[in-house]
């Protein structure tokens, strides 16, 4: 595994549990406001500064017992064949693993979901299916983001759904269409787009949407869901 990013402790990426989240490089999607570039972009990557599994691992072995779960992004992990072998190691020092993905490779996530490896999926819905590619910069099968959403939505692992709302490409009645497309999910989560080393330097300057506006679309679409809340 190519890990280009160690953060050693958060209470925020893993709902209810004290962990730690690890990067791995590389994404099939272009997203303009991703605040990951450095471990996107080929380019960069190549400079960004690597940590070997063995240090990886060191670390998990010292915070046994501090530390609950483990959040594995990216990046997009699941583009990595070794992930199962990966996540296998973590699991071993009782470790709760966490994944973020964006569900563009079903055939990983059911195969991590009926092996039992993983203990909450969080997957970004980025745009209503008629907007994808436009919103993610490269071409997109639909029908593998639609076989994500069947497999989380069906229960096998905790999971959640979430959108960065974007201005000037996601407005109200974008994230309408997406909460009836996933409609009966447990959870959804909005979060606020943060205008910060963006992998397109102009979104820098985009101001994000109020929060009243937020609030605005989170109470039109929270019957669809069990949760439903604002990040």
């Amino acid at each position: 595994m190519e890990i280009g990013g160690l953060q050693k402790l958060t209470l925020i990426d893993y709902p209810g549990k004290i962990a730690a989240t690890v990067f791995l490089t590389g994404c099939n999607f272009r997203c303009p406001w991703c605040y990951s570039s450095e471990i996107i972009l080929p380019e960069k990557v190549k400079n960004q500064p690597k940590i070997s599994e063995k240090e990886f691992f060191k670390f998990l072995k010292t915070k046994q017992g501090l530390l609950e779960g483990v959040v594995i992004c990216g990046g997009e992990p699941c583009l990595d064949r070794g992930l199962p072998k990966f996540v296998k190691k973590i699991k071993k020092l009782k470790y709760a693993v966490k994944i973020d993905t964006n569900g563009s490779w079903p055939e990983m996530l059911g195969k991590l979901i009926n092996e039992k490896l993983i203990d909450y999926i969080a997957m970004d819905i980025k745009a209503p299916k008629g907007k994808y590619e436009k919103i993610v910069g490269r071409k997109v099968n639909i029908k593998n983001i639609e076989r994500s959403i069947s497999f989380l939505k069906e229960g096998k692992v905790d999971y959640e759904f979430r959108t960065t709302v974007v201005p000037k490409l996601l407005r109200k009645e974008d994230i309408l269409k997406i909460a009836d497309w996933i409609s009966g999910a447990k959870s959804y989560y909005l979060q606020n787009f943060l205008p910060e080393k963006t992998l397109d330097s102009k979104f820098e300057k985009i101001k994000p949407y109020p929060h009243k506006y937020l609030l605005e679309i989170q109470k039109a679409i929270s019957p669809f869901f069990e949760i439903c809340q604002i990040r």
